[in-house]
This record gives C-alpha cells, structure tokens and sequence, in this order.
C-alpha cells in the first residue's frame, strides 16, 4: 500500500459508533450549521416510509440533529410519493425542480436537483432502498463534519450481506465495485484508493463544496463526486465512516452490467477528457431459438455545478431555496 495511502486511511477513517448525537447537536448549535437529509427515490415504496419515520422520531422530534427530510422522486409509479410524504418527508418530484434545464433521467439528477430545493449547510444523501435503516448512519456521516472543520466530504463504508441460496452471507453485494470502481481508482486515481465503498450511496457534505462540482447522471454520481472532490478540496478534505452493516435490495448480474458502464464512463471523462454523452453496452440473452442482443445505453451527462446556475444564489442568500 502507498505511504500516502496508509497515512490517509489512519486519520481519515472513522467509526459511526465513536459519535454521540447529544454532543454532535451541541457542535451544531455553536456553528449555527443547519442539516438537511435527501432521500432519492425511484419506486420505493416498500422501504422509504420506514427510513423517513425512522429519521423524523430519532433525529427530528428526538435529538433534533436533522433540521429536513426531502425525498426527491425520480418518476416513481408506485405509492413512493404518497408513503414517504405520510411518514414526515417533503417530497418533491425531480421535473418540478428547474423545469427550464429539461430532464436528465437517473439518481444524479435527482441529487443535482436536491441542492436546489434544500436548505441544509451540509447534506446527507441516503439510498432509498435500505433494509432495516439505523438512524446511527446519519449521526456517523455528520460526525467527522461537526468535529472537524477540514473535513468537508464523508463517504459511508460497511458490510453488505447478500442473499444466496446458502442463506445470508456476512460480506460481500458490491459487484460493481470490486469489479470497477475499484480497479479504476487503483489504476487511475491510486490515491482514493483507501476508499472502501467509493460507490456507496450513503455520504455527506458541505453545501460550499457540493454545489462547486458537477454531478453525473446515472449510477456515475459517485465516482464523479469523489474524483471532482478531491480535485477541488484536496484528499485530506475527504472521510470516510464505518457504519457498520448495510442491507438493501440486489440487482440482476445485467443490471449491474448497465451500472458498471456508466461508471467506466465517468472515469473515461475525467481521465482522458473523453465527452461524456450517448454510448451503448450490448448484453445477451437465450431466447427459445437463439442468443439475442440486448442494446442498451449507459452514456452520462453532467449536470453543471450548482452554483453557476442562475438564480440560485440569490434564492440561497434569500435562506431557502425552492
């Protein structure tokens, strides 16, 4: 392991479990920082209601360490809208947000958007489709953030149990990752390789430095926001926090085929200055008669960075954006 590397890991890795929400609201409240939680959400009706109680007894009427929860839906055609707005969220739905920049389908969008219509000084982003949701998650990502103010990025790291026919296995679930995402940072960006889940969906951040950085469509978000991060603020300015264990749905080897591509493409943009845009991937699949191809576009757009889009300064200086 690099020098660097080991050096990083050592100061910048940090256990959920070591934060009290009782003093991370007291560090709150003498920085006058306020917290906002987005959830985006694509047909999750079966786990969002459950994270969003779960956030609004814990850590709004209980500590009151989350001053929001807004849940951005992406397009759902389930009752994710209604579930989550009955459990305490402010739901907002993606093309309602900045109407005149058009729509971009996928999670970046969403998060993109999610500056827009959110208040929080720093912002804590949450997979929509975790099982069994701890609120600790949220407590351990704003820890680093309260306590140091060097810090300004925080990644989430935890095991994955994955369902298999043996049974649940303790590790494990992170395909993309250890397939992708983790040989292009080790190859083109060895110094992020100290992250354990860089593709994680749980992190959060400092609104100065979030709205600086683009933010890719799709599943390349992550990837993009931790290499432009790093970029920006310096790898000292980014943390990661065990949280401990993560449970949430499996995708289809297949899909996780389409969520590889668009990763790869990411990187490709930022390494070789390749434009992001159309690209396809083409699967296979047996029919009855023979193996046919399945085309399918894995492309990304970028998003621009929050702050150059017009108007939203003024309506941030004005307290709340909406």
């Amino acid at each position: 392991m690099r020098t660097d590397v080991a050096h990083w890991l050592h100061h910048r890795t940090f256990r959920a479990s070591d934060y009290d929400p009782h003093r991370l609201l007291e560090q709150k409240r003498c920085q006058g920082s306020t917290v906002s939680v987005v959830l985006p959400a694509l047909d999750e009706e079966r786990t969002v209601g459950a994270i969003v109680a779960a956030l609004r007894r814990d850590l709004v009427d209980g500590v009151p360490l989350v001053d929001e929860v807004v849940v951005v839906d992406s397009g759902s055609t389930d009752r994710t809208a209604g579930v989550a707005g009955a459990a305490g969220a402010r739901v907002v739905h993606v093309d309602d947000v900045l109407p005149e920049h058009g729509h971009v389908p996928g999670k970046g969008e969403a998060l993109w958007k999610s500056l827009y219509v959110t208040s929080g000084d720093l912002l804590v982003f949450l997979d929509s489709d975790l099982v069994g949701f701890d609120p600790t998650f949220v407590v351990g990502l704003l820890g680093p953030l309260l306590t140091d103010p060097a810090i300004g990025y925080v990644k989430g790291l935890y095991d994955r149990p994955v369902d298999t026919h043996d049974g649940l296995v303790p590790t494990g679930g992170g395909r993309v990752t250890e397939l992708t995402a983790r040989p292009l940072l080790n190859a083109l960006w060895p110094h992020l390789s100290g992250f354990v889940q860089p593709l994680s969906g749980e992190y959060a951040g400092r609104r100065e430095l979030l709205e600086q950085v683009p933010f890719v469509s799709h599943y390349g978000v992550e990837l993009g926001l931790l290499v432009d991060l790093a970029d920006l603020a310096g790898i000292d300015a980014l943390a990661q926090v065990d949280l401990g264990t993560r449970r949430h749905s499996h995708q289809s080897d297949a899909a996780l085929g389409r969520m590889a591509g668009q990763v790869l493409q990411t990187a490709l943009a930022r390494c070789w200055g390749i434009g992001v845009g159309e690209d396809t991937l083409v699967q296979y699949v047996r029919t009855e008669a023979e193996i046919e191809a399945v085309t399918w576009e894995v492309g990304v757009r970028e998003r621009p960075p929050m702050r150059s889009v017009p108007g939203y300064r003024g309506a941030r200086a004005r307290g709340r954006v909406r």
